[in-house]
């Protein structure tokens, strides 16, 4: 995701003070920097100062970034920092100079925090493309997920189409949200990724 455009132009439309792409940005990443938090034994008020601490550092550090599309990374490691910082307070009434650095977290946190990056990118990318798919296609793509499923006759009944054209009919919406360029990026990181 490293090239992702939308990121990048949200990134960049946020620096120069559009309201609406900063909203878009903690949208898309608030979950990637809650499920770091949860990883951490803070609770949910410390919690929400790590993730409003790491936000505001986002705001200052916005304008600095040399590639807008790594700011999931740097939140991700800001995040992480913020945390271990938080427990360290937590923990302990004297310096905390005695508590060790986010650099000695093992590998396999690191790796954790990696996929749980890429599950909030492909979540994002998703919502994001579901979002701009028409109404008909959203109102059958959310039948057709639903647990437990929901029967053809149904979901005929409640979009009044036949039966015989929902598969068609989801066909057509699956192409639509592969054609979204979130998804399509996606697509293209993961195609790349198997070379």
């Amino acid at each position: 995701m490293r090239d992702d455009p939308i990121v990048t132009g949200l990134v960049t439309r946020a620096r120069n003070g559009d309201q609406q792409a900063w909203d878009a940005l903690v949208e898309r990443y608030a979950p990637l920097v809650w499920s770091i938090c949860r990883r951490y034994p803070l609770g949910n008020a410390d919690a929400q100062d790590v993730s409003q601490t790491v936000w505001l550092r986002l705001v200052g550090q916005l304008g600095s970034l040399r590639d807008p599309a790594a700011i999931p990374g740097w939140l991700a490691t800001t995040t992480q920092r913020e945390c271990a910082r938080a427990v360290r307070t937590a923990r302990s009434p004297g310096p905390a100079a005695l508590a060790p650095e986010i650099e000695n977290i093992p590998d396999v946190e690191t790796g954790m925090a990696e996929q749980e990056l890429l599950i909030a990118e492909r979540h994002a990318a998703l919502r994001e493309a579901f979002s701009h798919l028409p109404p008909c296609c959203q109102q059958l793509i959310a039948l057709l997920i639903e647990d437990p499923p929901v029967p053809y006759a149904q979901i005929s009944a409640r979009l009044g189409i036949p039966v015989g054209s929902i598969g068609p009919s989801r066909r057509r919406c699956l192409d639509k949200l592969h054609r979204h360029p979130a998804i399509a990026a996606l697509i293209g990181a993961g195609a790349h990724a198997e070379r």
